[in-house]
């Protein structure tokens, strides 16, 4: 038996069933796909992959449709990520190219994905703790009235008004955020407190007081937040999917609700060679969560965060993948700035 032709085999009959939702037999995939072989032969061919445990047969029908395991086998076979049409990434571009704050490009991102995918799209947040000072920034408002701004290098933007002990012009409000910038440049948001009590070369002594009190709230506004905070969209393609899940969406649904239990999928992801992550099945840790199929990829300075699609296993896993991954492209390439 050649093993080329079982694989082919197996990836007709993937395909089939992701878009048909119907089992396939021998007779459509020889009518569907130019295997050069009888029905017969391709009898044989599903007969093996059954025996593999790769393909099975629903009790109603004579086709077969794949197993996790048969999935498994097609997915680790993609050799290669197929790229997006140039209309999905101009889409993508123009979607996150218009986003305003990190809330709002991690909204966007989400709800991008699960309209490309149709399945439930899921996002971590930067972790902040492993982000870095990029950019302060000072508006005077009143005399003694400022807006501190603090952006790290993950896009991250804190602010807040503070009131000043005294009035300050603005030339030394712009030496003092000079001063605070080449200090803090580079620094990640963790060590921010250690480096500013280690001192600020070059701040004149009448600026100690105006010095201390914006030093405080950048020590503030550094103290990282959402460190576990996921955004989800697309809930509502699950209930389209009900037939491919066995039983109730309920526990999916709870915990998708709960967080806890995709932060912690996330985080224990591991990219293969291709950069992405896919579980697929009974492969997925967590019960709740053993019908579905995952597929994510980092994303970010150092890809720690994770962004992907969760939905049922027959899944369009090709195309999946290459969206996942394209979109977490351009959400890198926004955040570095």
């Amino acid at each position: 038996m050649s093993e080329v032709r079982r694989l082919e085999v197996l990836r007709a009959i993937v395909e089939d069933y992701v878009h048909s939702r119907e089992p396939v037999g021998s007779k459509a995939l020889v009518e569907r796909h130019h295997l050069g072989v009888s029905s017969a032969t391709i009898r044989n061919d599903m007969a093996a992959l059954e025996e593999e445990g790769l393909i099975v047969a629903p009790h109603t029908s004579s086709g077969r449709i794949p197993t996790d395991k048969g999935y498994r086998l097609f997915v680790d076979r993609i050799s290669d990520v197929k790229p997006l049409s140039s209309a999905e990434r101009r889409a993508i571009q123009t979607l996150l190219d218009g986003a305003g704050d990190l809330d709002d490009v991690m909204d966007r991102t989400v709800r991008l994905l699960s309209q490309l995918t149709n399945q439930v799209a899921v996002i971590q947040y930067p972790h902040l703790g492993r982000a870095k000072v990029r950019h302060i920034e000072f508006v005077l408002l009143a005399p003694r009235q400022v807006l501190v701004v603090l952006i790290a290098d993950n896009g991250k933007v804190e602010q807040r008004v503070i009131r000043l002990p005294e009035d300050i012009a603005e030339a030394d409000l712009a030496d003092l955020r000079t001063a605070l910038l080449g200090t803090l440049a580079g620094v990640p948001l963790t060590e921010v407190e250690a480096k500013l009590a280690a001192g600020v070369p070059g701040v004149a002594a009448a600026q100690d007081e105006a010095l201390r009190t914006l030093s405080a709230e950048l020590v503030h506004l550094s103290v990282p937040t959402r460190e576990e905070r996921i955004l989800m969209a697309g809930t509502a393609n699950l209930a389209r999917s009900t037939g491919d899940f066995p039983l109730s969406i309920s526990p999916i649904l709870e915990a998708l609700e709960e967080q806890v239990v995709m932060l912690r999928l996330l985080s224990e992801m591991q990219l293969d060679a291709r950069g992405v992550s896919v579980k697929i099945g009974s492969e997925v840790p967590y019960n709740s969560l053993s019908g579905t199929s995952v597929v994510a990829t980092g994303y970010g300075p150092d890809a720690s965060a994770k962004v992907g699609v969760l939905g049922p296993t027959r899944m369009d896993y090709p195309t999946t993948m290459a969206a996942v991954r394209a979109v977490a492209r351009y959400l890198s390439r926004i955040l570095a700035g």
